[in-house]
């Protein structure tokens, strides 16, 4: 709180200084400036210039931007202003500014932005400066600009406050300028191969392109519900219906799903789609677009991703699914295998699978579980199995694979091609069944769309179709971590501006009122069944676990925060009941008021009269609650049953799958992430590496 109170102090002095202005008849916010030349240009021009000499007198430059430094030496000022090309020092001395200017100079702040004209000047210590003549105040900053911004463990701050990151850490800008070059070579490039760009709707009566859950919205004049499109495909394959042979779009996608590292719901894509070609074409295409934005960026055929070497170099390999599956096994496994066999060598690597699946199910997964993550160099993973891909063309020499590849590029997919279909009597069908399995309850599943069958019906020839994630290229190609790296404004939360109620644990020690032989015992009295008592000395262990690392003067209070946040759930399962009971049982018991509201924010959702989660011991918690719940459900259907083995990818198929422990609330897992500021992706791999840690504990 002291940093926010300073910093109030400190914007209620610019406030001061900013009315100073304008009752002294100068407008801190001009409309008009003059700007002659940019820091790099300046720069360029006077590289040769030697300490202490001077550029021509008649040389004067007007420049503009933000103060990024501010010192005083008497009658000496030295400003650091930054532009977008650099920083250049302002030298300004009153004998050159005259007192009204030098005045205004000297009530200048960091982080105003101004205007300064001068000559050119290096001083006696090598640093180019321009020698100020005149400065006006074109901007000024009512709010200081943080001391610290980089690295800091609140991720959303970043998110949320780009414009500040984007200020602070140049790095972070030169990911996003690399982002405009990268997507302008993408273009330029699909324009040399003779491809025309198009632009499809992005409101759409008819769900379709994709399975995925997508985002509603109402066209209040046409009385309509439209979406937003999850996918291009339907509409650009109609351009090729028409005559429009090879065309492609860049563009947004809405897909109303989870976020995690690579995964965000308004995402960036590029699909095309070319007639009389196939993959092999496609192939083609993904090479030279991977190069082409190398070359953008002035890298050549090596790059580095997240300290992985990958080379470039063509050609890429390219390998059916189930040879890339033998390699790793270090067995030959096919199509042909038997089920048995392969059933027996998922149980040899304690991987999860169902009597239902087939052959092509069980390669599929153990490609997914065990070979993925070890492809590094450029891969077309190739001939997918007819099971894991029912909406693909099958292959004419073996109809129980399709005509499909996946580019994989160190363990991450970065596009997906087909050659596509073109039967309209076979795409009604499969139109047919996807209605089926919506009307069955997939929410993900596509809609019937007559129109395209109809253009179909007109004649589509024969074409490769292919699909891009450009966020996962700039990430791999600025050597990015997550996707919200690489968008500028990504979508958060709403902020939550709520102060902390009078109740609110304070800084410092906190006390429970009770101790924890007397809140386990209390724990015992109100469940009986195992599975309750369980859960709360998980959530016990998690967040003594998690105290260590945030708040180590309180760890016995967080564990016993987490040991009765369900105090109450066995005796009164009702949403709107539970912690309500909680607080009345833990006052009878003698404990603290802020123990009571510290567990009550975890159902805030259910109850709006109960306090909301603020300080981070309540966001742990209301993170780690279902989630653990979720973990300790997929553990038990392991082979193994045991956390140790677990992963972020079994996790993450485990969430996707709403039938899967469907009383876990995936809402409230996602709310958990965002309360900490983390994706969802490293949220489940905190707390498997938490659940792993105080396993020996539970036992």
């Amino acid at each position: 709180m002291a940093e926010e109170v300073q910093t109030n102090d400190e914007r209620a002095m610019r406030r001061a200084k900013r009315q100073a202005l304008l009752d002294a008849g100068i407008d801190p916010y001009p409309i008009a400036s003059t700007v002659t030349a940019y820091v790099d240009e300046l720069v360029n021009t006077y590289a040769a210039l030697e300490p202490g000499e001077m550029g021509p007198d008649d040389a004067v430059y007007h420049v503009a931007g933000r103060i990024r430094a501010y010192r005083g030496h008497g009658k000496l000022l030295f400003i650091d202003v930054q532009d977008h090309t650099g920083q250049i020092q302002l030298f300004c001395r009153v004998n050159n500014l005259g007192d009204d200017m030098w005045e205004l100079a000297k009530s200048l702040d960091v982080g105003d932005i101004v205007e300064a004209w001068g000559t050119i000047t290096r001083t006696k210590r090598g640093e180019l400066s321009l020698m100020v003549q005149g400065v006006r105040l074109l901007a000024k900053s009512l709010r200081p600009l943080p001391e610290k911004f980089h690295g800091l463990s609140d991720r959303e701050m970043r998110y949320r406050q780009r414009y500040v990151d984007l200020i602070m850490n140049p790095e972070v800008k030169d990911t996003f300028v690399k982002r405009s070059r990268i997507i302008s070579a993408i273009r330029r490039y699909m324009e040399e191969q003779g491809y025309l760009e198009v632009e499809t709707p992005i409101l759409q009566e008819t769900l379709g392109g994709a399975n995925a859950r997508p985002f509603t919205t109402h066209f209040n004049v046409l009385d309509q519900d439209c979406y937003l499109r999850i996918a291009t495909e339907l509409h650009l394959k109609r351009c090729l219906v028409g005559g429009l042979e090879r065309v492609f779009e860049v563009g947004r996608q809405f897909r109303n799903e989870g976020m995690d590292l690579t995964h965000n719901p308004e995402f960036t894509s590029m699909e095309a789609y070319c007639a009389y070609s196939d993959l092999q074409g496609m192939k083609e295409l993904s090479e030279g677009l991977f190069h082409a934005c190398a070359a953008a960026l002035g890298k050549g055929d090596k790059i580095s991703y997240q300290g992985q070497h990958v080379d470039l170099s063509s050609p890429w390999r390219s390998a059916p699914m189930h040879e890339l599956v033998s390699e790793v096994l270090g067995e030959a496994v096919s199509i042909d295998t038997p089920v048995e066999r392969l059933r027996e060598l998922m149980d040899a690597h304690e991987l999860e699978w169902d009597e239902s699946w087939g052959v092509g199910k069980l390669i599929f997964e153990l490609y997914d579980e065990l070979v993925e993550k070890t492809i590094v160099n450029p891969t077309f993973v190739c001939d997918y199995p007819v099971e894991v891909s029912p909406l693909a063309k099958r292959k004419a020499e073996d109809p129980r694979l399709t005509d499909r590849f996946e580019l994989v590029i160190c363990g991450k997919e970065y596009a997906n091609a087909f050659s596509e279909l073109n039967d309209p009597v076979d795409q009604e069908s499969r139109f047919a069944a996807q209605v089926e399995a919506k009307a069955a309850g997939d929410d993900e599943a596509m809609e019937y769309d007559y129109d395209y069958v109809r253009a179909l019906e007109y004649g589509m020839p024969p074409a490769g179709g292919i699909g891009y994630g450009i966020d996962r290229m700039i990430m791999l190609f600025c050597d990015q971590p997550a996707i919200r790296d690489v968008l500028l404004f990504p979508h958060l939360r709403p902020e939550r501006r709520a102060q902390p109620a009078a109740s609110a644990p304070a800084d410092g020690k906190l006390e429970a009122g009770i101790t924890r032989d007397e809140a386990y015992a209390l724990l015992c009295a109100h469940n009986k069944d195992d599975f309750h008592i369980r859960h709360g000395l998980t959530l016990e262990g998690l967040m003594r676990y998690y105290a260590k690392q945030y708040d180590p003067e309180n760890v016995e209070f967080w564990g016993i925060v987490g040991l009765l946040h369900d105090l109450d759930w066995e005796e009164y399962p009702d949403s709107q009941q539970h912690t309500v009971k909680t607080a009345e049982l833990l006052a009878q018991a003698g404990a603290s008021p802020e123990l009571a509201r510290a567990i009550q924010t975890h159902n805030s959702d259910n109850n709006e009269e109960l306090p909301k989660p603020e300080h981070k011991m309540e966001c742990v918690l209301w993170a780690c609650d279902e989630l653990s719940g979720l973990i300790q459900a997929a553990v038990l259907m392991r082979p193994s049953k045991s956390v140790m083995d677990f992963s972020v990818k079994s996790l993450r198929k485990n969430y996707k799958d709403k039938r899967f422990a469907a009383g876990c609330d995936r809402a409230q897992i996602a709310k958990g992430a965002e309360l900490n500021g983390m994706e969802l992706g490293e949220l489940f791999a905190s707390v498997i590496d938490a659940m792993k840690a105080i396993d020996a504990d539970l036992q």
